[in-house]
């Protein structure tokens, strides 16, 4: 079973993420789940949000522990959280950022500047579903059609739209690094 855990802060879409992710999963004939973490949240707090993908029933229901990959929306976290708490060593953390990085892990960190991709793409630094374009082309665990499929059902056209171009744009970016 793979596991993913996605840091963001309230109101990132951090948890729209996780699901987006899951629902492509499903498309590609996995079998996923996507939850969140809350405790006492507002706009701008730390946010959690995770997804399983497997190819049998995932039985399972509890908190994400130890997962296989990390994602990180918003750089400032790396402050305030310890984002590769548990991490699997020979998992991988995607960062958005472009600045210098150490995490306490000895997994692989990619790091892809997300900000900038949906501020070109999008006018806005909405990066929860560009984030998802990098690990589809980091990991090769969902494909790029299921999840363009999964972003159109989610959202309305117009933001579908925009979203889509951020996911293929991150999906490109990253597959010309890895």
């Amino acid at each position: 079973m793979i596991e993913i855990r996605i840091h963001g802060r309230g109101g990132q879409g951090a948890v729209t993420a996780a699901e987006v992710l899951a629902i492509a999963a499903f498309k590609d004939k996995k079998f996923s789940q996507a939850f969140p973490f809350f405790g006492t949240e507002r706009t701008g707090a730390p946010v959690a949000a995770f997804c399983r993908i497997d190819d049998k029933f995932i039985r399972t229901r509890e908190h994400v522990y130890n997962p296989n990959y990390v994602l990180v929306l918003d750089p400032t976290l790396l402050t305030d959280v310890d984002v590769s708490e548990g991490l699997k060593n020979n998992g991988m953390a995607i960062i958005n950022t472009q600045d210098k990085i150490k995490l306490k892990t000895k997994a692989k960190v990619k790091k892809i500047d997300l900000t900038k991709i949906a501020l070109e793409v999008i006018g806005k630094p909405f990066v929860n579903i560009a984030v998802l374009g990098a690990f589809a082309a980091a990991t090769n665990l969902v494909s790029l059609k299921s999840l363009i499929e999964a972003v159109n059902e989610r959202f309305p056209k117009e933001v579908a739209e925009l979203n889509v171009k951020c996911l293929k744009k991150s999906y490109e970016v990253m597959k010309s690094e890895s």
